[in-house]
């Protein structure tokens, strides 16, 4: 059993409550999009993205908000139960890297990290991106799958700049860029299913785009 008590987590500043926020956005989309859901898996990572756009920047705003506190434990919670089954992908992979390079806090990393792999998948994720648009209302039905899955990264950016959360990171060392890309791929491949696998040029790229959107 899980002990979810909201009162433990009262005193979290705004910019960890953000982060850890989209930590938990992270494990939910990641498992969503991956080729190793099942029922179980996509039904926890549905309800923990619905909670975390309903419930978490109003804990980001009032930190006492015991009932945003306590939907976003239950949120984290059901991310957990989803990824711990059907596992992550590039932005957990990438992000592991700038923890042990550069000490950067991994729930950070992952919320800036996020879109940026989300785009670069393109077509590979616009099916289960756009349910999820749809299923936080987003998107409507009528709307195609590429139009709603860019509603959804859009709004993913949106929420990170209101709570403070940088579009980059421009601490990132062009010389660290091929070890960032070689770690990367060994923890990625071939544990992590996917939606597609990236090349290393695409993923140097896309680690150096990282820098560049945060300079």
């Amino acid at each position: 059993y899980a002990v979810l008590d909201p009162e433990l987590t009262l005193g979290l500043p705004p910019g960890i409550t953000g982060t850890t926020g989209m930590d938990a956005l992270t494990h939910a989309v990641e498992a969503y999009i991956g080729r190793s859901n099942t029922r179980i898996t996509r039904a926890a990572a549905e309800e923990a993205v619905s909670l975390i756009f309903g419930y978490l920047e109003r804990a980001y705003k009032n930190g006492s908000d015991l009932e945003a506190r306590e939907r976003m434990l239950m949120a984290a919670h059901k991310a957990g139960i989803a990824f711990t089954r059907a596992y992550v992908g590039y932005v957990h992979a990438i992000a592991h890297q700038l923890g042990g390079l550069y000490g950067m806090a991994h729930g950070l990393a992952n919320a800036i990290i996020l879109p940026h792999v989300l785009r670069a998948y393109g077509p590979a994720v616009d099916r289960p991106l756009a349910r999820l648009a749809r299923l936080v209302r987003l998107a409507t039905d009528a709307e195609g799958d590429h139009a709603s899955a860019t509603r959804f990264i859009e709004a993913i950016e949106a929420m990170n700049k209101r709570m403070g959360i940088p579009e980059g990171i421009p601490d990132i060392k062009d010389a660290d860029v091929d070890l960032i890309v070689s770690r990367a791929f060994r923890e990625a491949h071939p544990l992590y299913p996917v939606p597609r696998f990236f090349s290393r040029d695409e993923c140097a790229a896309l680690v150096r785009a990282l820098k560049a959107a945060g300079n």
